[in-house]
């Protein structure tokens, strides 16, 4: 029976007042039994209460992901409108101070709060994670060591987190550097097997350093609840779109180094260091810039990036029936990342005399908006 590569997205948004755009501090408690009225178990709290997560089911397409998204975008900015409130896709909240916020009374996050002390309070910052059936361990651990060098490319295409604190930060994606701040989080190292893997968990749980592997936080990791291969490194994508191009992208990806065992077959003492500058580049450019292309030694424009990509997995879109969905890739490179859009438009209303605090406003506006369409 050949691996049908099921999918599953979650993405996480923030709550925002709608007449000042600042985070909230408190969620109202009647929102979350609102949403869960409509939505059921698929929306959740998060650990900061300005923030709010929805998870689909396992879906056998991007078009079936699709429909649960925009179901879930919809009904959450109606939701939140009846509390004066409006939700966004974004990984940083552009106006946010991190001192205000406060966590959610669940005793996991309690826990984590208590664990993460300072760290806890700053983790100001809302991803999406993507689930792609791998249903072999073993095989799970080889993938996830061989797709690796793609991560820096769907993280450009994410960005969405400029700012910080009320500031440009002059990062595309500002959210894994305040993300970094946190233990088990980055690109993982290479491991040999399943056996190398589980003797990392197994040591740290052992030493009671964590309950177990759903602690770890790298930017990929085997789920700990799921027969999958979880993607961590992505933005909140403000644009659905972009959301599911980024989805079918990785999915193809998976599929394709299950289809070519010797794609990244070969790793060299240096071939983390590398992923990780191509992530530095990703967080600092987006897609402006290119990355290292480790073979030929230079940089490659990400238009050549993304190119090639799609020539790699173009089998792959096409039998998982997802081809338009990776060449929305091309839409967010002439139209511009979430990241790009929000600094033009910060640009241009500063540029138009607009203080930086009524600048942000609109850029939050402008998130909420476009989150919801």
């Amino acid at each position: 029976m050949k691996p049908a590569y099921t999918i599953g997205i979650e993405e996480e948004y923030f709550l925002a007042e709608t007449g000042s755009k600042n985070a909230i501090s408190r969620m109202p408690k009647a929102l979350i039994r609102r949403a869960r009225s409509v939505l059921g178990n698929q929306v959740t709290p998060e650990l900061l209460q300005s923030q709010i997560e929805v998870v689909t089911p396992v879906c056998q397409s991007l078009d079936e992901a699709r429909q649960y998204l925009r179901r879930y975008r919809s009904t959450l900015r109606d939701t939140t409108a009846e509390f004066g409130l409006e939700v966004f896709a974004a990984g940083t909240h552009p106006m946010a101070e991190w001192s205000e916020q406060t966590p959610t009374d669940k005793p996991r996050y309690a826990k984590l709060a208590n664990d993460l002390k300072f760290l806890a309070m700053r983790n100001m910052m809302c991803g999406m994670h993507i689930h792609v059936e791998v249903t072999d361990p073993h095989v799970r651990i080889d993938i996830m060591n061989r797709v690796l060098p793609f991560l820096p490319t769907l993280l450009a295409l994410s960005t969405s987190s400029p700012f910080w604190r009320k500031h440009p930060t002059g990062l595309m994606g500002y959210r894994l550097a305040a993300y970094d701040e946190l233990p088990r989080t980055g690109i993982p190292d290479f491991f040999v097997n399943l056996a190398d893997y589980n003797e990392l968990i197994a040591t740290m749980v052992t030493a009671g350093v964590i309950e177990d592997a759903s602690h770890v936080w790298w930017a990929i990791r085997p789920s700990a609840r799921f027969p999958t291969l979880e993607l961590r490194i992505g933005d909140s994508c403000t644009h659905m779109e972009d959301t599911l191009c980024i989805a079918a992208l990785y999915r193809c990806l998976i599929r394709a180094l299950g289809r070519v065992p010797e794609l990244n077959g070969i790793w060299r003492n240096h071939t983390r260091l590398l992923i990780e500058e191509n992530r530095w580049r990703a967080q600092r450019y987006g897609t402006t810039e290119g990355l290292i292309d480790f073979n030929e030694k230079r940089l490659v424009p990400f238009a050549d990036v993304i190119e090639g990509l799609l020539a790699l997995i173009a089998e792959d879109a096409e039998a998982l029936d997802c081809v338009q969905e990776v060449r929305h890739a091309r839409t967010i490179l002439t139209r511009g990342t979430s990241a790009a859009q929000q600094m033009a438009l910060y640009r241009a209303a500063r540029d138009g005399g607009a203080s930086r605090l009524e600048a942000l406003r609109q850029v939050v506006g402008w998130l909420a908006q476009t989150t919801a369409e």
